[in-house]
């Protein structure tokens, strides 16, 4: 059976990047003393909660595509981090159907008060919609079969910890799915490079990564392998790394 979802107050990170002039947040590791590194990259403000139109991205089948590679069935767990204004929400609510379970997650009261109202207005009973907090999701342990990052990681302000709490709450063979664009942070993007480094350093594991211009950039799948590393162990990712085709996974083409 699927462990219950707990009540309480979730994380999502809005959803949505333009790839404008950004706004950029600087680490300062010497004002926090979480335990965790600060990461060593600078980090897009949140600018938008729109990367393009529902009917444009519809018309590519981006949803489609991104939750068939990820592998989404009716009857999954799923949580969808960085929701916005809920084009993934709401296909995955559909997508996983009355046995399955979808959690929409943002830090932006506005956008979840939002959302929340769509999806009343959609009559998703199956979906439920949180505020949280940016470095810890708070979800309950061994309940997601998926999270689904799209357009968003590049905004986390803690990623290492960020991930190390998100670990727990993934079932054994549960799967993170990213999608982002292979550019600088600073643009809204985060190279291929960076973002397995900073996966690896808290134990997850690639599992697959392709090219896929249909939602802007590439999608990559980890999963946790082995045991999470104590905060302190964990070292910093360098900045500056850029991806190149070989990168990918040998045999993963473009979609």
């Amino acid at each position: 059976m699927r462990p219950a979802l707990a009540l309480g107050t979730f994380l999502l990170l809005l959803a949505g990047c333009d790839g404008g002039k950004p706004v950029l947040r600087e680490h300062k590791a010497e004002t926090k003393n979480t335990g965790f590194p600060a990461a060593d990259r600078p980090v897009a403000t949140i600018v938008s909660a729109r990367w393009s139109t529902e009917e444009a991205r519809d018309r590519l089948n981006e949803a489609g595509q991104v939750m068939n590679l990820a592998g989404i069935k009716p009857g999954m767990t799923v949580a969808d981090i960085g929701a916005g204004e809920g084009y993934y929400t709401i296909r995955l609510g559909q997508r996983v159907g009355k046995e399955g379970r979808v959690v929409a997650e943002d830090i932006v009261p506005e956008v979840r008060d939002a959302l929340a109202t769509r999806v009343v207005r959609e009559r998703l009973d199956n979906v439920s919609v949180r505020l949280g907090l940016p470095a810890d999701p708070r979800l309950p342990e061994a309940s997601f079969h998926r999270v689904l990052m799209v357009h968003m990681y590049h905004e986390i302000e803690s990623p290492y910890e960020f991930l190390w709490r998100l670990r727990p709450s993934l079932t054994p063979d549960g799967q993170v799915i990213v999608v982002d664009a292979d550019r600088p942070t600073e643009h809204h993007g985060t190279p291929p490079e960076l973002l397995k480094c900073e996966f690896g350093a808290v134990g997850y594991e690639l599992v697959s990564m392709r090219p896929m211009p249909s939602a802007g950039g590439y999608l990559a799948i980890f999963r946790a392998a082995g045991e999470r590393p104590e905060p302190g162990m964990i070292k910093a990712c360098k900045s500056g790394a850029r991806a190149t085709p070989a990168a990918m996974q040998p045999g993963e083409g473009s979609e």
